[in-house]
């Protein structure tokens, strides 16, 4: 789980309690204290956090009675910005690296994101957690590159989004934007657009958060079981 916080700081209460709520489900997670501007840290330094992780876990998952099949990414706000690099920007694994954890993959197999931050071009993009990540005069072809709508191919994995129409942070077309690339290139996607969802909503029960919104939850969990996530393997 990578917590929001504009690319400045981390918002771990509302990623340990998604954490907590996973875990209800029966699902493994993990909070990712990712370095970031706030600790003196720009791009590529989070997203490499980011790869680490996954392939931390993914490496350990024996050891810890995980799936290594079914390790997903989830993040919130500049943390969904993250989540959705690391499922479009990620390496197979170097199978001659003397270091186990480099040997295996960094793709997800699914991604959940919540009122995520995509793009990093204007109109849309949100322009403090672009500078903080990128630095006061960015070049131009990395943030096409960190653009993650502009880098969805036929191998991005599954995705889980959700967005309030009136969200003044991170619009709406960040999301919106990501599930009509998915879309195009065959990847299987489900989004979820609230007309009152403000950002900051959490697990629907944040900043703001009244209406159908409160009960996004409720559609991740079929998303979830509808893809067999949750289904027990032997």
């Amino acid at each position: 789980i990578c917590p929001g916080g504009g690319y400045q700081w981390l918002a771990v209460d509302t990623a340990h309690k998604a954490a907590q709520w996973l875990n209800k489900l029966g699902i493994a997670a993990f909070v990712l204290k990712y370095r970031h501007s706030g600790t003196g840290y720009t791009h590529p330094v989070p997203l490499q956090d980011a790869q680490r992780a996954i392939r931390m876990v993914r490496s350990r998952a024996k050891e810890w009675g995980l799936d290594s099949g079914r390790i997903g990414v989830m993040g919130f706000s500049a943390g969904g910005h993250l989540a959705a690099t690391v499922g479009t920007h990620f390496h197979r694994g170097k199978k001659d690296s003397p270091d186990p954890v480099e040997q295996v993959s960094s793709r997800p197999d699914f991604m959940i994101l919540v009122y995520p931050l995509i793009t990093l071009t204007r109109p849309y993009t949100h322009e403090r957690a672009k500078r903080n990540l990128l630095g006061e005069k960015p070049d131009p072809k990395l943030m096409e590159e960190l653009s993650c709508e502009k880098q969805v191919k036929v191998s991005t994995p599954p995705a889980f989004i959700v967005h309030g129409s009136d969200d003044v942070d991170v619009p709406v077309e960040n999301s919106v934007l990501f599930y009509l690339a998915l879309q195009k290139s065959g990847v299987p996607a489900e989004m979820h657009i609230y007309q009152n969802g403000p950002h900051g909503f959490a697990l629907g029960r944040g900043r703001g958060a009244v209406g159908p919104v409160t009960q996004w939850t409720d559609r991740l969990t079929d998303w979830m079981k509808h893809r067999g996530l949750l289904d027990k393997r032997k």
